[in-house]
């Protein structure tokens, strides 16, 4: 299936490619979120069922609306998915929309390996958002722990934007919110 708003649903580079989130891999992406669930905000492990339901309730109807609240890609390594993510919160009006992102756990725990693909992922996400969709804004969401991960996205041209001050509870902590964004006057600077 592909995203009727996009007349590109495709992205390649070297081995790498995203595609519109893919039914054969839902349970690889449910078993990773499972497992990292302290990066996300999920708050309980997802069931196969949930898993699925999210799938047919929520992913497959936005793949034929004109201005979905979400848009969701495969990430894939010679065609096997290693990853999932893409644009949520999107805002159509204002013309932006939230970065999600989430490698395979076993990829993740390699720093170098998480740094080429998350900045390859990010590339692809860019040219979505500014190229395909003509937005003028892409953000995120990250917990202050993670700063490998903060530290890709500063490498890739997100700035600092703001603290969420003791914004939510992992593992019985308050743990900080940091919020990077990119603008699209920023793209091909």
């Amino acid at each position: 299936m592909d995203y009727c708003i996009l007349s590109n649903n495709t992205y390649k580079m070297e081995q790498y490619s995203i595609v519109p989130i893919r039914k054969e891999d839902i349970f690889f992406i449910k078993k990773w979120r499972n497992e990292q669930m302290t990066i996300l905000r999920q708050k309980k492990l997802l069931t196969d069922q949930e898993q699925l339901s999210y799938y047919e309730d929520d992913v497959v109807p936005s793949f034929s609306q004109v201005n979905p609240k979400i848009i969701l890609f495969s990430y894939l390594y010679s065609d096997r998915c290693i990853g999932y993510g893409g644009l949520t919160n999107i805002e159509w009006l204002s013309k932006r929309a939230e970065l999600s992102f989430l490698l395979d756990t076993k990829r993740a725990t390699d720093p170098a390996l998480y740094e080429m693909e998350f900045s390859f992922f990010i590339i692809f996400m860019k040219k979505v958002v500014f190229d395909g969709l003509d937005f003028n804004r892409i953000f995120t969401e990250t917990y202050a722990f993670r700063q490998e991960h903060i530290s890709i996205l500063e490498k890739n041209g997100f700035r600092f934007e703001g603290r969420m001050r003791q914004h939510v509870m992992i593992k019985g902590k308050f743990v900080d919110s940091l919020l990077h964004g990119f603008l699209k006057e920023h793209q091909h600077a």
